[in-house]
């Protein structure tokens, strides 16, 4: 592997902060080569490596929770028993696989995996990296073919055109490098919704049914204008600027940094969130009081004395952020459609280069994202809105088995379906989760009224060079 790339994407995780859940952008679609092949020193794309070697009887994961080492017990049918701790889980044949797991925060995650990484090829065969995984806002630093730390798929023996025909191609385009080589797969596909208080709308709409509140909000002219029958009720339409931000992102025409060069494009849609955001909270569509995402005051936001009547959110969104924060019933919360499709998040598994355990990572990689049935089993029983084309089509459909009581029996995979199907891809680079956050952070202070509109530029431009000294310029929409 190239120890200056590594180098380099090290130095940058070491003051990475943690603004997203799962992680994530979208929308036209990354570049990719002509030819599809891998450069030069990658490996050859048909070569399985898994077949004739000896496995190692240690298989390191490193990830940033328990969800995916949960999402294994569920499904992969060599798994005996995990410790009682959740750090080793035991195979049938004896294999150990040590779950090595160092929280998002404050970029931790991907520094301890970075120094690992830089540490493979000299490591001891127990102590390799074996599998490890990414989110969306920054899957693209690790499978980058020049950085080399994610291995082809093909050369695994999973071949991405056969094995994995039923995922949702967004999300094979995200886990490819820019050659349209497959170096990683997901269980996870993120289409967003949007997310509404029930009570909220039968006042100010009288009905909460999802497909005439959906009319309400179907693009954003339309709630634009529903958002002052809201305010008139004494309502906000969404708590934060930052709710809306991934819509937005999601519709790049650009990468933050094209291949090969060292200047940010800032794209004209990240400049429209920054106008729309100003103007809906100068209407007084959003709550002044919530400043970002992932704090006290957006959690708060959640609960039942306050006056949002919507979030934003993916599946992961709805488990692992609203719910936590619900202090009333179920049932008080439903989903419709949000004003454009949108994807935020996904975890992506990804074999490491020098894996001694090729084996056993392909058949993982395989029961967790390519296998229908083990896909649906997570959706039941995690509410994940999984990768398998043909299973949330049937999931769209069976509300008896698919219905949450969160959200009063609603099934939200009905919803979910059509969004996913029409899902691209933003642009990817390896500076997206950076430019993310600073971005937001530096006009977060703008909107809170404490600099202008050129402070905020200007100050943008300071934290990106910070971050990433390799920068040479950052250009600003005309």
């Amino acid at each position: 592997m190239k120890r200056n790339v590594v180098s380099m994407l090290l130095a940058a995780s070491m003051v990475i902060g943690a603004l997203t859940g799962c992680g994530a952008d979208s929308s036209p679609e990354v570049q990719t080569g002509t030819d599809g092949q891998e450069d030069a020193d990658s490996t050859d794309g048909d070569a399985d490596v898994s077949s004739n070697v000896e496995e190692g009887k240690v298989i390191n994961i490193y990830s940033w929770n328990d969800e995916f080492r949960e999402r294994v017990e569920a499904v992969y049918p060599e798994v005996k028993e995990t410790s009682k701790d959740g750090t080793v889980t035991t195979l049938k044949d004896g294999t150990e696989i040590h779950w090595i797991v160092n929280p998002n925060q404050d970029g931790v995650y991907q520094q301890k995996l970075d120094e690992a990484l830089m540490n493979q090829a000299s490591a001891s065969a127990d102590d390799k990296v074996d599998i490890f995984l990414s989110e969306t806002d920054y899957v693209y630093k690790y499978t980058d073919a020049e950085a080399d730390v994610a291995m082809p798929l093909k050369d695994l023996g999973i071949d991405p055109e056969s094995d994995l025909v039923d995922q949702y191609s967004f999300t094979k385009v995200t886990a490819s490098d820019a050659n349209g080589v497959q170096r990683g797969s997901t269980w996870q596909c993120c289409p967003g919704l949007l997310v509404y208080r029930r009570d909220i709308a039968k006042e100010v709409f009288g009905t909460d049914d999802p497909q005439k509140v959906g009319e309400k909000v179907k693009d954003w002219d339309t709630i634009k204008a529903t958002a002052g029958e809201l305010k008139a009720k004494g309502y906000y339409t969404f708590s934060s600027y930052a709710d809306t931000f991934r819509l937005y992102g999601n519709s790049i025409a650009q990468s933050w940094v094209s291949p090969g060069e060292t200047v940010i494009k800032v794209d004209q849609k990240i400049m429209d969130w920054v106008k729309d955001s100003m103007e809906w909270l100068d209407a007084g569509y959003l709550d002044k009081n919530v400043k970002g995402q992932w704090n006290d005051d957006w959690n708060k936001a959640m609960g039942s004395s306050s006056k949002v009547f919507a979030f934003l959110f993916p599946a992961w969104g709805i488990d692992f952020t609203l719910n936590p924060n619900w202090d009333g019933g179920d049932g008080m919360w439903a989903v419709t459609n949000p004003p454009q499709e949108y994807n935020w998040g996904g975890s992506y598994i990804h074999a490491c280069t020098g894996t001694d355990n090729p084996q056993h990572v392909k058949d993982i990689i395989l029961a967790l994202t390519a296998d229908k049935n083990n896909l649906l089993k997570i959706s039941k029983e995690y509410s994940d809105f999984t990768n398998t084309q043909s299973g949330m089509q049937e999931a769209a459909v069976h509300d008896d088995e698919f219905s949450s009581d969160f959200l009063g029996g609603q099934n939200a995979f009905t919803y979910f379906a059509p969004v996913a199907e029409n899902i691209q891809i933003a642009p990817l680079s390896a500076y997206d989760q950076g430019c993310v956050e600073l971005i937001q952070n530096s006009f977060s202070d703008y909107f809170q009224g404490q600099v202008d509109f050129e402070k905020a530029k200007a100050n943008f431009e300071t934290a990106i060079r910070e971050r990433y000294p390799d920068i040479t310029e950052i250009q600003w929409p005309e």
